[in-house]
């Protein structure tokens, strides 16, 4: 071996301890696969004595400091980082259930969610239940007692429901369940539901976490340190729902200004609830503060997502929304522009009519996520759109 391939190697084996540098912002471990120098120090990477990185489909520097960041954002002990909110809400279903369990959802969810519960998890010998958990009492448990898992968003997508997690906990531990919450459209800004007692929380990143429309991401946390262990080798490394390095750098990017971003999207959302709701045309308006006396306890904030209905027709709607200037159509929410769809149209896509009345949405609803605009552009924008299309 010549000097400099000799001074290479050392340099390639001592970069992480002895020449490791200060960086403030952290780097992309933009790697597939480590090196080691010994069998022994493989053996025990694969047997978990060692912190040595192995394989990223497995674990990556970079993923491993998200995981550690929603770890603490969320009060949890530990996470796993997903290639979307989809792989973290299918693979912790699916981690927590066997065939000839059931699960409960609450009747109104994100329409892939849905289809998780509608139509996958009943495939594999998983039967679900769907029902207004803001009805659900004690006695109702009994028809139930087969329930490992209950599960719901809050505030709900698209309508904004809030569902009490504290109750929701009380009804599960009647059945021997484990209560998941989706978090997205709170983030740990303003909610955390494992310490009202959720066993797990979800996210998709993709959302106010990272921020910035540029990634697609999820993430799990629970208290059970076992479980997530589990969760992350059986599931998300078995099933291979990775989430990149450059992905996990970006959503880090983003978590830094979350506090920011939030007070913005709210401070925002809640200029155009007051507009909204004075509008002569605008019949129903959805927001988490008009109606939640959970406000304070379980939620420390609202949030920027808004949902409401114009007088008129289907049409109508539809005119409106391709109208605004500001609010860009599209699926997708928590950027820090402002974006607009039709749930029935878009993200709601598989629900039929039926099942939009049984679930509590109409046809007609238009879903707001307030950007980080000046907050009198986007009321000047929705009362041009509403006032040209009577």
């Amino acid at each position: 071996m010549t000097r400099n391939k000799r001074r290479a190697t050392m340099i390639a084996q001592t970069h992480d301890d002895e020449t490791k540098p200060r960086s403030l912002v952290p780097p992309i471990h933009q790697t597939a696969t480590y090196y080691f120098n010994t069998l022994q120090e493989v053996q025990k990477a694969f047997d978990f004595e060692s912190r040595d990185y192995v394989y990223t489909r497995g674990n990556n520097p970079t993923l491993r400091l998200l995981e550690e960041k929603i770890t603490a954002l969320e009060n949890g002990t530990d996470g796993v980082a997903f290639a979307s909110g989809m792989a973290a809400i299918s693979s912790v279903l699916l981690s927590l259930v066997k065939p000839g369990d059931e699960v409960l959802f609450h009747r109104t969810l994100y329409g892939s969610t849905y289809s998780v519960g509608k139509v996958l998890l009943p495939r594999y010998g998983v039967k679900t239940h769907f029902a207004d958990l803001n009805l659900l009492r004690d006695e109702d448990m009994a028809a139930y007692s087969r329930v490992k898992v209950i599960y719901f968003e809050t505030p709900v997508n698209p309508n904004l429901e809030i569902i009490d997690i504290k109750k929701m906990v009380a009804l599960s531990e009647l059945v021997g369940a484990k209560v998941v919450v989706d978090n997205t459209f709170l983030t740990p800004y303003f909610q955390n539901p494992l310490d009202l007692g959720a066993y797990a929380v979800v996210h998709s990143s993709t959302k106010y976490l990272n921020g910035h429309g540029d990634v697609v991401a999820g993430l799990a946390v629970s208290r059970d340190q076992d479980y997530i262990h589990r969760l992350k080798f059986d599931y998300m490394a078995e099933l291979g729902g990775v989430l990149s390095p450059f992905n996990a750098w970006l959503v880090l990017r983003g978590i830094k200004t979350l506090h920011l971003r939030m007070e913005r999207h709210q401070a925002n959302a809640l200029a155009v609830v007051a507009f909204l709701k004075e509008h002569p045309q605008v019949t129903k308006v959805f927001y988490p503060g008009l109606t939640s006396p959970l406000i304070g306890g379980q939620m420390r904030g609202t949030g920027g997502m808004i949902a409401f209905e114009l007088e008129g027709s289907v049409a109508r709607s539809m005119a409106v929304v391709e109208a605004l200037k500001c609010f860009r159509l599209a699926v997708s929410l928590g950027d820090i522009e402002s974006l607009v769809e039709m749930p029935a149209k878009m993200t709601h896509y598989g629900y039929d009519k039926a099942s939009l009345e049984a679930f509590g949405l109409s046809e007609k609803m238009i879903r707001l996520s307030i950007g980080l605009e000046d907050a009198l552009d986007l009321v000047e924008d929705l009362s041009e759109a509403i006032g040209a299309h009577r």
